[in-house]
């Protein structure tokens, strides 16, 4: 079967229902009844016109649709493979839409999240994770019985080889793993020779259930590039030495890496390499969907500064996700309270920034003074620097990128898609 026949069989099950979304969530209209979605979009609900009450997190259209082309252009340029991680925005919608794109699958980090995909038409996961606890393990076992279903799920010990292969044989199942290498003060993942050859030895007893399928790697818990591409070069050596032992059970084998931060170097990397056989290279990137102004705004500089191929390419990644609040009150000549808080916006890797200013009636939103600044956030109110004599007012809307969007989606079920003019085309729904 051809790769393209392969995916479009793949993506040809992903479920895009008329969901019905009820009144009480945060970031809609003000709703009587329970609408569905295509029953909204009718409604022409337009944010500049106050039809969302705010606050709101928005994703724009436009700027969506160019960061999926933006990503598989790249992808493309490298002859490897895209898998995004779901737990970004654990959006269904968002997920079927990287999989027409010309994702080959979607990863994801624990058996729940595997669960929800799959209930939402996805055929292929690389859970990029262990997979640990009966419960986590039966959820699986339950999908593995979907003949369609194709899963990968991460190793790094002896011990869960001898819990996974003895579930899965009383099951008479048999489980895709990729051996995750690792590194000292990392996260998970092998760490030496010793551990290695442990787990080979355990996988030995088991592989009529466990199904060795490649090697993985996270780099981001590295920070700097001479140590994360001895990191990658021992990737590549760790699979050409199982390669030639035929320890793989998959052809090709699997070499999988790249966050959103250094997605350009395990590409660079992994593409050029040659283990002495086949090898699908499939890369992890998440956030590039919705980017931000914040952490992946700077790794994103640093990729079009050091690729070649990023460089030639028409711009970069945009930010797709916006939050709006209102000014709620100025109690003071250099300060002005907006109604969004910490249970709206991610706080762990900078406040968000105030981007446009809108005041209801006027043609359009505008740039924000450069001298707005997020100073402070407490659950629901956010603290917003002024100068003297602003031209600002209770009731003006505010428009706030943010930094790291993973956790600004999810403290929302429900986020409106607007196209240019700022009218609600779809909801996306995400299930945390």
């Amino acid at each position: 079967m051809s790769q393209a026949m392969d995916r479009n069989t793949r993506i040809s099950t992903i479920k895009q229902p008329n969901i019905t979304i009820g009144p009480l969530n945060k970031g809609l209209g003000a709703m009587k009844e329970a609408l569905t979605c295509r029953k909204i979009v009718e409604q022409r609900w337009n944010l500049l016109q106050e039809d969302l009450s705010l606050p709101t997190a928005v994703l724009y259209e436009d700027k969506l649709q160019h960061n999926l082309n933006w990503m598989q252009q790249f992808i493309t340029a490298y002859g490897v493979k895209l898998a995004p991680h779901g737990k970004t925005t654990m959006a269904p919608k968002l997920f079927a839409r990287q999989l027409q794109t010309g994702a080959w699958g979607i990863t994801l980090a624990t058996a729940h999240q595997t669960r929800v995909a799959h209930a939402h038409g996805v055929r292929r996961v690389l859970m990029a994770n262990q997979l640990v606890g009966k419960q986590n393990m039966e959820v699986i076992a339950d999908l593995l019985r979907d003949p369609a279903f194709e899963y990968y799920c991460l190793i790094d010990s002896a011990w869960q080889v001898e819990e996974l292969g003895a579930f899965f044989h009383a099951r008479q199942l048999r489980l895709n793993v990729l051996i995750e290498l690792g590194v000292a003060g990392g996260r998970t993942g092998v760490r030496d020779e010793e551990q290695l050859q442990a787990l080979l030895a355990a996988l030995a007893a088991w592989r009529e259930h466990i199904a060795v399928c490649g090697v993985e790697i996270y780099e981001g818990v590295l920070d700097e590039e001479p140590s994360i591409r001895k990191y990658l070069h021992h990737a590549v050596d760790v699979a050409r030495s199982l390669a030639q032992k035929n320890q793989f059970d998959r052809n090709p084998v699997i070499l999988s890496g790249a966050g959103s931060a250094w997605y350009d170097m395990v590409a660079d990397v992994f593409s050029s390499t040659d283990i002495g056989c086949p090898v699908d290279v499939i890369l992890r990137p998440g956030c590039y969907l919705t980017h931000d102004i914040g952490v992946y705004q700077d790794a994103q500089q640093k990729i079009l500064t050091r690729n070649p191929i990023a460089r030639k390419m028409r711009s970069g990644l945009i930010p797709a996700l916006q939050l709006w609040a209102y000014v709620q009150s100025i109690p003071e000549k250099e300060k002005a309270i907006l109604g969004l808080g910490k249970r709206d916006a991610a706080f762990d890797a900078g406040l968000p920034k105030p981007a446009l200013h809108f005041r209801p009636g006027s043609a359009a939103p505008h740039p924000c003074s450069l001298a707005w600044k997020l100073v402070r956030m407490m659950d629901q109110h956010a603290y917003m620097t002024i100068a003297a004599g602003d031209d600002i007012q209770v009731g003006d809307m505010i428009g706030l990128d943010i930094s790291h969007p993973c956790l600004t989606f999810d403290k929302w079920r429900y986020l409106p898609v607007l196209d240019a003019d700022y009218q609600v085309i779809d909801v996306v729904e995400t299930f945390f």
